[in-house]
């Protein structure tokens, strides 16, 4: 993906922009025009947005950040995946010294307390350091900052709406729109964001409540709902389908993922749809149904949590001034390049086609930037790994047993159990296992699905792996240093290639 542009023909004609083969701003001369601010306005400075930007401005692109909010990194940063971790890692650390898991180590503690004002500050002081981090590298790669709402009103013009009511004008040659994404909202229920929360509200509740219910048994609704369970929320998930876990995740993985989960104390009511929410004073009465049978019941909670997902934030662009049509979910259509209807604009991250995933959008943008340079332009979403960062955590890529078995591919299974793995059963962490899907015919690696300790650190091999198109073999034959949890990924590819690991 980081290909050579830079190094690109120093001598070279100049060519225009669109042209077949340009490399404009990677020659020596910039062909900066001077009727032009920019060469480029990214609006939205989340994952996506704020990578694209400095990508672009490093290939010698006079860039333009367009950002609404205060401060950059958009959701991710802000509200979503950065703080997210922060609590559920401190959470984690309570939870062993309070259930008594350090106790069994050999360390005992007396008198555990919960500071949640101290907590709360440790996730913002990571939040701090990480938005403010892009401020200085936007600085150093002399990307320029604007903070205001930014609304195209040309194919190559973006009027910047301030917080005083100024109005600045950018004329660009490219746009690119990285928006993001924002909550989904549940009908009938209305969001305070103290008692009934999003997962923004989820993320700065002033108090462990004492019951919390979590609408949809996803990503993110697992992760807050074990944050708080850890420190002593009475949580419920319930979940309309019949697993837990969200789009992707493999049948087998799923299931143990529920018992783990439950074993830790959260409760699941599956196959089952929330007809309605009603406050009244600190407390609300949830309505429930059976999806299959129809029997009606009825929960009380202190702490709502609303995590039916997330919807594209596209309103106000000004998408209507050039003529771009969404498509039915709110969605920017794009082609390969990712190119709107309108040539000179682009889209990328949670506002098109695809995973709403902070890596999937950092990927788009910068082949985004190298296509409008004459760069290549390619990513294999089958190689996008999904994490969920609960304890265990639970990682995948590629395609699980249900798609394989739907798209009729033959294809064998090797499995490798964690409480096999030498370094999980000294940490005391042996929940999970490892299972991988490979091509019965050539071998070759379709799929990667893990439940247990440092999932989301391990996955990244196999990721790797399916890139570039390796086989279970190769896998299995690359040395592993011992003891690691990253033999457990070795030896269920043992299992896939041939038939049985070593170790179990």
């Amino acid at each position: 993906m980081q290909c050579t542009i830079r190094n690109v023909l120093v001598g070279a004609i100049k060519t225009p922009l669109r042209s077949n083969g340009a490399i404009l701003g990677a020659l020596n001369g910039r062909f900066y025009s001077t009727t032009h601010e920019a060469d480029l306005v990214v609006i939205g400075s989340g994952p996506g947005g704020y990578v694209a930007a400095i990508k672009a401005a490093q290939l010698g692109m006079k860039t333009v950040s367009v950002e609404k909010n205060p401060t950059l990194g958009g959701t991710c940063l802000n509200v979503g995946c950065i703080p997210s971790k922060a609590l559920l890692n401190n959470s984690h650390y309570y939870h062993m010294a309070h259930s008594g898991d350090l106790a069994n180590r050999g360390i005992v503690c007396s008198d555990v307390t919960l500071d949640l004002d101290k907590l709360m500050v440790q996730k913002s002081n990571a939040v701090k350091a990480l938005t403010g981090g892009i401020v200085q590298l936007f600085k150093k790669n002399k990307v320029t900052q604007l903070t205001g709402f930014g609304t195209i009103t040309s194919p190559n013009e973006v009027q910047v709406k301030k917080d005083d009511g100024s109005v600045e004008t950018v004329q660009t040659k490219n746009i690119m729109i990285a928006t993001g994404s924002e909550v989904t909202p549940f009908p009938g229920i209305e969001i305070d964001e103290e008692v009934i929360v999003s997962s923004t509200g989820a993320l700065a509740l002033r108090k462990v409540p004492e019951k919390m219910i979590v609408i949809g048994a996803g990503v993110i609704g697992l992760e807050l709902g074990s944050v708080w369970s850890r420190l002593g929320a009475e949580v419920t998930a319930v979940e309309f389908m019949d697993t837990i876990g969200g789009v992707g995740i493999d049948g087998e993985v799923s299931k143990t993922f529920q018992k783990v989960l439950t074993k830790q104390g959260l409760k699941f009511k599956t196959g089952t749809k929330v007809m309605s929410a009603t406050r009244s004073g600190d407390t609300v009465t949830v309505q429930v149904e059976n999806a299959k049978s129809g029997e009606k019941e009825e929960l009380t909670c202190d702490a709502l949590l609303v995590s039916v997902g997330r919807r594209p934030y596209t309103e106000g662009l000004g998408l209507e001034n050039v003529g771009i049509v969404k498509d039915d979910r709110g969605r920017v259509p794009v082609n390969d390049h990712f190119q709107t209807t309108v040539p000179s604009i682009y889209a990328i991250g949670d506002c098109i086609h695809g995973p709403m995933l902070a890596h999937k959008a950092e990927d788009e943008g910068i082949i985004c930037v190298e296509g409008m340079l004459g760069g290549h332009v390619h990513i294999d979403y089958n190689c996008v790994p999904s994490v969920v960062y609960t304890h265990p955590e639970v990682a995948w890529v590629g395609k699980s047993e249900e798609a394989l078995k739907q798209e009729g591919v033959e294809f064998k299974v090797g499995k490798f159990p964690f409480l096999a793995n030498s370094r999980a059963k000294t940490n005391n962490e042996t929940d999970g296992f490892v299972k991988v899907l490979a091509d019965k015919a050539t071998d070759r690696v379709l799929g990667t699905h893990i439940i247990g300790p440092s999932a989301g650190e391990l996955i990244n091999e196999a990721v790797l792996a399916m890139e570039y198109g390796a086989s279970a073999e190769d896998v299995a034959r690359v040395c592993h240093a011992h003891p690691t949890c990253a033999e457990a990924l070795r030896e269920a590819n043992v299992a896939a290639a041939f038939g049985k690991p070593i170790n179990f």
